[in-house]
């Protein structure tokens, strides 16, 4: 999905910075690619996009803000063969189990608008009803930690925060990062944008793809992706919709605003967390 404003914000890719009326192509920087080939087929094979893979401390960042582990990428597992079609709700083959069960959240060294935002998509979560629920907590063990770090533009875009996906065991994925470079959300964060990338990162930590992974020019722009049948990885879930779902939580770019739970997303926590 396209929008036609001054600045795009990217979940997955960041926001755009120039303006969207020129007609002059973004310079693109020539980085290395530091991510090997037989990395590259592994993450092909799991059902995720090989384009901007990104190699980082904690293993490699795909499609923007997917956190993969070595450990992920090395597992073997057999599940349905991944559908591709339109827009649809997906899932990974991993999902939070050991059910009902709260989920304990810590906000570390991050602003009171991280806070806030943290809040907010707590209690979005929370008002649906689900065996899975979240609590924000300021001491003791979290099973996700919110934390900073600081990274500008590059390419033109910016990521504003990126996460993983459940452990085989079970357990969310432990960490989603927030951008607190002044080009991600700005000196004075707006709390629901803050809160609806979070929202949007915490469904990556229980398993949820991106809504339009097999096409980001729906909600990115740019040249139409589809990666093809990756055989694994992305299981759709049965009761959303097999065409374009407009402002899905999990688009993989935000619209720069906010943006919560719409019908189909709760058709597809419920599926799976009801």
């Amino acid at each position: 999905m396209k929008k036609q404003i001054a600045v795009i914000a990217c979940l997955a890719a960041g926001f755009l910075i120039s303006s969207c009326n020129k007609n002059d192509k973004q310079q693109q920087e020539a980085q290395p690619n530091p991510v090997s080939d037989e990395v590259l087929a592994q993450i092909k094979a799991n059902g995720f996009s090989t384009d901007n893979v990104r190699k980082t401390e904690d293993g490699y960042l795909v499609e923007g803000d997917i956190l993969l582990t070595a450990e992920q990428l090395s597992e073997k597992v057999g599940t349905p063969t991944l559908r591709v079609a339109e827009s649809e709700q997906y899932r990974t083959n991993n999902l939070v189990s050991a059910l009902p069960r709260v989920i304990k959240i810590k906000v570390s060294n991050l602003g009171p608008a991280f806070i806030a935002g943290a809040d907010t998509a707590i209690a979005r979560y929370n008002r649906l009803g689900l065996r899975i629920t979240f609590q924000r907590i300021t001491s003791g063990t979290a099973n996700i930690t919110i934390k900073g770090f600081n990274q500008g533009p590059s390419g033109g875009y910016i990521t504003l925060g990126s996460a993983g996906f459940p452990t085989s065991s079970g357990n969310p994925y432990s960490t989603i990062k927030m951008n607190t470079n002044q080009y991600a959300y700005g000196s004075n964060p707006n709390v629901l944008y803050v809160g609806s990338v979070i929202q949007h990162e915490i469904g990556h930590c229980i398993g949820m793809r991106h809504t339009d992974y097999m096409d980001r020019s729906y909600s990115c722009g740019g040249s139409a992706v589809n990666e093809g049948d990756g055989g694994v990885g992305a299981v759709h879930l049965p009761g959303t919709p097999t065409g374009p779902d407009a402002n899905s939580w999990m688009l993989a770019c935000s619209n720069g605003g906010n943006r919560t739970f719409n019908a189909n997303d709760i058709i597809a926590l419920n599926y799976l967390y009801h």
